[in-house]
């Protein structure tokens, strides 16, 4: 059962903040943490970071960091290390979820 959108958004305006977790390899786990991101770090090359959807579909997003990608993302960290994207993250199928990930919460695009 999905919950209300109002539940949703208050949640990831005042429930706890989203981390980061680092795995060695160049693709994202198959079992994915139900809040934080996880990074996908080969070496000293980051080549994807992911999350599940913040709506509460279970959709997994991955999003790619790498140079050569389009589209590509940034993350960001910051000095208490909070995660955040840039652009923000559209999705155009299924749930059709728009947010950005600023400091490790979810705002969401109306």
């Amino acid at each position: 059962m999905r919950l209300p959108r109002w539940v949703r958004r208050a949640w990831d305006k005042f429930g706890p903040l989203r981390g980061l977790k680092v795995v060695d390899g160049d693709s994202l786990p198959l079992n994915m943490p139900r809040r934080d991101l996880v990074l996908a770090r080969e070496g000293d090359e980051d080549w994807c970071v992911g999350m599940r959807c913040p709506c509460g579909c279970g959709r997994t997003i991955e999003l790619l960091l790498i140079r050569e990608a389009k589209p590509k993302w940034d993350l960001m960290l910051d000095a208490s290390g909070r995660p955040s994207l840039k652009p923000s993250v559209w999705l155009q199928g299924g749930c059709r979820s728009h947010f950005w990930l600023r400091r490790g919460r979810v705002e969401w695009c109306d």
